[in-house]
């Protein structure tokens, strides 16, 4: 059978698909139903109480973060046992009394942490028996929910670092160690926030999950539908349109999605047809819908759950995370873009027919919206208005508030003037793309929250959890007054029945929320066993001792090692939990490698790397769970969909290994406003020259040599200071006494770098290179103190102190440690000069094939379309 004749998934199988995947395959139903309903419900009423202000005010109900892990988890607990089936034989239609009692016993081992937490803060480190009892069964039980609820393959790790506690005095070599006592383990386990009641749990718990609440809002409130209608009236007439709607359409929902498969089959179910439609085949419509659902979780200014991690393991705010961010994920979906347009290039498609010409304006509003997107829509929030801050002070919150309420008002009243959209059915032979302001009119409204949103993330620099609790707030709003709203500015009455509606969509979206959230919650609790591990074992250190061994001591070999570790456990692990396993695994190594090699890798860069190389293994095979979903859609065979799609993808893995060794590309360091310029417009440039490259087409089909030629380009303009670099080095070595006189100097969030003596996890003197970042500060003192750390009084700079949890505490930096020299930017030619030869060079291969293509004439295709 053709792709194009392929048969594809109902609309039933999808739901079962990221049902599977997302929130339980099981469905039962009449009180059982109705049951597993209110827990989900309470669950999500909970997490509201406890982002909002409420309990504080009237002092009821206050619940603090040791005590809001325990609850998250026990609701993981119910709906996992409840809803996700033990095994492929077990029932779907009910849930076995068997499961009951193991939920059961799951809330009964959290709830002990509740009903006891006094006592066991009083005796911390001197488990009791039935503390080892309560343990060891909320351990297993947790193993086994992370079994049902994430896969096998984190189950079956966490269970190995179990099994490596205790039999550390018989295992070989290196991995040996003194092993420890089933009371030590089970306290470091359950009863401490060292284990699995630690960091990830918490981000789970204080942030991740309201995020996840926020989309489930916008999308049941009709966010999700516009999103897709809106790409497709901006990009539907552009060869290759629909494909390119979905590369958008992707981008805009991934905000509002935390999940891969949910963001491919949300925009595929329509986008796919139509590719499928205007001639792209079946694999590869399939392949582009399932790359760009994948990078959804990579847009700003809402990110996957693992950006909230980032921010917790680095130590910055969840702003500068998304700053970081920024480049990266609009050079990833604009590299997509590019891919699309060489497919239909190489095709000879066009775009299909408009509703209605559009003014000349009218395409110009059009293709900035396309160009931008929600990352201008951030922009206008924190420069267009945030002003407003300056002027008002504190009262700034309630007169942005106002003006959103007004606006919302506003907006609605415009929205019932005029007719609702019809939505496209792709069964149809003939796709018209609706005109561009009918479409937009219909849903600016949804706009509305992610303002509220980036306001307070970005302006009132609040924290994510309580950002995206008040996002929520507002969307709740909407969500109950939008019906009724319209009924009366179009005078139709009923408003009873559209306000139920709108508390029936509530309900359901807060059920949504909360089944989407128990794999990301189990799955966060069973990392906290491998953290655990981690911290109670050493085996930190046979980590480094392996892979610098296997790597033989290279950076470049080191980091294609952590991205093939990404990638393997990404096969049966999501995202948050594949991010979390190798960042505490192999984050630190990286770095202290990087380090002894002379370069000073930003601890977010290395985060990001693995965070990148997480998210790709929903594409490739045997397991991509994106790829299976798009397949499922387009009909075409999943292997074959997922090996192309991660052909796609390779564009997104060759950005960790660039930012890695040029830190420009997540705006660490850049420099004054000619340096950003060239930043972004080198950095646009080489990514386009390596989709050129790969896919083996600039304006026609490429020779050998001209692919040559492109990644020699794209390699100059995404590391200008590479050629540089063999000629002077970027960086003079002053003596270590200037340290705090180079310290004071820098101007504020600027990189300090320095040599330094130190101690290697192995215990062997090494010395290596680190960065620490310079905050506002009264001298060079302060200033090193503002990162941690604290150099001893006298002419030898000696580290004196290092303050926990600090910049310097993550770089490895401990007192005793001797500063044996300070690296002071060398004065030499901007590196941008390097990249005129390589824009001389673009230029001459663009002039190439023009020349060839205007002699080889028009595309087959589109020569037998212009035939009458």
């Amino acid at each position: 059978m053709s792709d194009s004749t392929a048969p594809t998934a109902s609309r039933e199988t999808l739901e079962n698909l990221v049902a599977e995947a997302d929130t339980g395959a099981r469905k039962p139903s009449g009180p059982v139903k109705r049951l597993i309903f209110a827990i989900a419900l309470c669950w999500a009423l909970f997490q509201l109480w406890y982002a909002s202000p409420l309990p504080y005010l009237f002092n009821i109900g206050v619940v603090n973060d040791g005590q809001a892990r325990v609850i998250h988890l026990s609701f993981a607990f119910l709906l996992a046992f409840t809803s996700f089936p033990a095994f492929r034989r077990s029932p779907r239609n009910r849930v076995p009394v068997t499961d009951w009692i193991l939920a059961g016993l799951g809330v009964v081992s959290a709830g002990y942490l509740l009903l006891f937490y006094r006592e066991l803060s009083q005796r911390s480190g001197l488990p009791t028996t039935p503390d080892v009892i309560v343990s060891v069964v909320g351990v297993v039980l947790l193993l086994e929910a992370a079994r049902r609820a994430v896969g096998p393959a984190l189950a079956v790790i966490a269970a190995l670092m179990l099994i490596y506690i205790f039999a550390g005095p018989w295992m070989p070599g290196l991995l040996a160690h003194k092993g420890t006592s089933l009371a030590r383990a089970s306290s470091q386990m359950w009863l401490t926030s060292e284990g699995i009641f630690g960091v990830a749990l918490g981000v789970s718990t204080n942030v991740v999950f309201f995020f996840v609440l926020f989309g489930s809002l916008l999308e049941k409130a009709g966010a999700g539908n516009y999103f897709i209608q809106l790409a497709f009236a901006l990009l539907g007439t552009f060869r290759g349109g629909p494909a390119k709607a979905g590369v958008v359409a992707s981008g805009m929902t991934g905000m509002i999605s935390g999940s891969s498969v949910a963001n491919t089959v949300t925009t595929g179910t329509f986008t796919i047809p139509l590719m499928k439609r205007v001639g792209y085949s079946a694999v590869k419509a399939g392949a582009i819908e399932c790359a760009a659902g994948v990078n959804g979780q990579l847009m700003p200014p809402v990110m996957g759950a693992a950006a909230f991690l980032i921010a917790e393991y680095v130590g910055i705010t969840y702003a500068d995370v998304v700053k970081h961010a920024f480049v990266p994920a609009f050079l990833t979906y604009g590299a997509l873009f590019y891919i699309v347009d060489i497919e239909a290039a190489k095709a000879g498609l066009r775009g299909l027919p408009r509703s209605s010409t559009a003014p000349l304006h009218h395409s110009f509003l059009r293709g900035l919206m396309t160009i931008c997107g929600l990352i201008v829509l951030s922009g206008i929030v924190y420069w267009g208005i945030g002003w407003t801050k300056d002027l008002f002070g504190d009262a700034a919150s309630w007169v942005i508030g106002a003006a959103a309420v007004a606006a919302y008002l506003g907006l609605m009243r415009y929205k019932a003037r005029h007719p609702d959209l019809p939505h496209d059915d792709p069964s149809k032979a003939i796709v018209r793309v609706p005109e561009f302001f009918q479409t937009a009119r219909t849903g600016l409204h949804y706009m509305l929250p992610v303002v509220v949103l980036i306001w307070c993330l970005m302006v009132e620099q609040l924290s994510p959890g309580l950002s995206a609790f008040w996002g929520t707030v507002f969307l709740i709003f909407i969500m109950l007054t939008q019906r009724p709203l319209l009924a009366v500015f179009r005078r139709e009455g009923e408003l009873a029945a559209h306000l139920r509606e709108g508390f029936r969509d509530l309900a359901s979206a807060l059920e949504s929320a909360s089944r989407n959230m128990t794999s990301v919650g189990i799955a966060t609790a069973a990392a906290g066993i491998i953290v655990g591990t981690v911290s109670l074992t050493g085996i930190g250190l046979v980590m480094t001792e392996i892979v610098e061994s296997a790597s033989g001591g290279s950076l470049i070999i080191m980091l294609i090692l952590t991205a093939f570790i990404c990638l393997l456990l990404g096969i049966g692990m999501p995202t948050t939990a594949n991010y979390v396993v190798v960042a505490t695994l192999m984050a630190p190594v990286v770095v202290e490698v990087a380090q002894q090699n002379d370069l000073a890798v930003p601890l977010v860069a290395v985060h990001m790397f693995v965070f990148y190389f997480g998210l790709m293994a929903d594409v490739h095979p045997p397991v991509g769970l994106a790829a299976y979903a798009a397949a499922a859609i387009s009909g075409a065979d999943p292997i074959k969909t997922g090996l192309q799609g991660f052909w796609y993808e390779i564009r997104t893995g060759l950005l960790p290994f660039i930012f890695i060794f040029n830190s420009e590309l997540l705006l660490i360091d850049v420099g004054g406003p000619f340096n950003l310029t060239m930043v972004v417009v080198c950095s646009i440039v080489a990514m386009g020259c390596f989709v050129a490259a790969t896919q083996n087409w600039l304006l026609t089909r490429n020779r050998w040599y001209e692919n040559i030629a492109l990644l020699l380009i794209c390699f100059t303009l995404f590391r200008p200071a590479y050629w540089l670099d063999k000629f002077q080095a970027p960086f003079d070595v002053h003596p270590a006494a200037e340290i705090l006189s180079a310290a004071g100097s820098l101007p504020d969030n600027e990189t300090l770098r320095f040599r330094v003596m130190s101690q290697n996890r192995a215990g062997e003197d090494v010395e290596k290179t680190v960065r620490l970042t310079m905050k506002a500060g009264k001298d060079g003192a302060d200033r090193l103190r503002g990162a941690g750390l604290g150099l001893a009084p006298g002419d030898k700079a000696m580290v004196q102190t290092v303050r926990f949890g600090s910049e310097a505490a993550k770089y490895g930096l401990a007192p005793g440690d001797t500063i044996t020299g300070v690296l002071v930017r060398a004065e030499r030619p901007s590196r941008y000069w390097v990249s005129i030869p390589a824009f001389l060079l673009l230029a001459a291969l663009v002039l190439l094939q023009l020349r060839r293509r205007k002699r080889s004439g028009p595309h087959p295709t589109v020569a037998a379309m212009a035939r009458p």
